[in-house]
């Protein structure tokens, strides 16, 4: 039950920061730089199911180790490493492989990844915390 509440808590704040990271404060940076490879409309199936994974991540690879240890900051290091480590391999990936992918949407994405993850991991620990105790 424990990591069925980690699991909700930590993708709520996930895909609330998320969503206004990508709906209020960076459109106009990704519109500018990637605006000729987006879609008129996201695929949410696949946006979807990637959420759904990767929230699975954090839960496996900062929260539970955070649960255990009993600290705030085994979550928002852990789940910063785990960003770092899965935007990276995304963004550097896009760098590598295709025409015209910006340095600075590697810098900022993986930047963004970090913290997004990292803080993710934090507050959905600590509402588990609060809602198991």
């Amino acid at each position: 039950m424990q990591y069925l509440v980690a699991y909700i808590a930590t993708a709520v704040v996930f895909l609330g920061i998320d969503y206004v990271w990508l709906a209020h404060v960076s459109r106009g940076f990704y519109a500018e730089r990637l605006g000729h490879l987006l879609m008129e409309k996201p695929n949410m199936a696949a946006a979807a199911g990637f959420y759904a994974i990767y929230v699975v991540g954090i839960v496996i690879f900062a929260v539970a180790p955070a649960l255990r240890t009993g600290s705030l900051s085994t979550a928002l290091i852990y789940g910063g490493l785990f960003g770092f480590f899965a935007y990276a391999t995304y963004d550097m990936t896009n760098f590598a492989t295709l025409k015209d992918w910006p340095p600075s949407v590697v810098m900022v994405d993986v930047l963004w990844g970090t913290v997004l993850t990292g803080v993710s991991a934090c507050l959905g620990t600590y509402l588990t915390r609060l809602a198991i105790s």
